[in-house]
């Protein structure tokens, strides 16, 4: 399977493993599936640790460039397609992040594995829900 994490997920692979669930460390641990994110995931952490939501310590560029080099993932680049299809994708928000990485699931055939709900009931995605 070919698998794009939300960047939720992201975050609990390295730091809180506990929090997925046991398909989900599965799914990721299975040497023939790819693991994918998208540059939005690289934003939203850099964002949260802005906030004060998560700490990274005093170097977050350092961090994040850390956390990426940790868990060996395919990078989906944000092309036209993702941008016009970030609009289109059938969401029941309006929450940027969630509808590029909805749109790049589908652009490049991925799979999401995420735990949102509001994205989990999306029609237009493939997910793999983590809960």
């Amino acid at each position: 399977m070919r698998l794009l994490l939300d960047t939720h997920i992201i975050l609990w692979s390295a730091a809180e493993p506990h929090n997925l669930a046991q398909n989900i460390k599965k799914a990721l641990e299975n040497e023939s599936n790819e693991l994918w994110f998208s540059p939005i995931s690289v934003w939203e952490i850099v964002l949260l640790a802005e906030k004060g939501r998560i700490s990274l310590g005093s170097d977050i560029e350092k961090a994040v460039r850390d956390l990426f080099n940790k868990i060996p993932l395919k990078e989906a680049p944000i092309n036209q397609e993702v941008a016009i299809q970030s609009r289109i994708v059938k969401l029941p928000h309006q929450d940027p992040a969630d509808r590029f990485l909805a749109a790049t699931a589908m652009v490049y055939g991925l799979t999401l594995v995420t735990a949102d709900a509001r994205i989990i009931g999306a029609d237009d995605v493939a997910v793999l829900p983590a809960i």
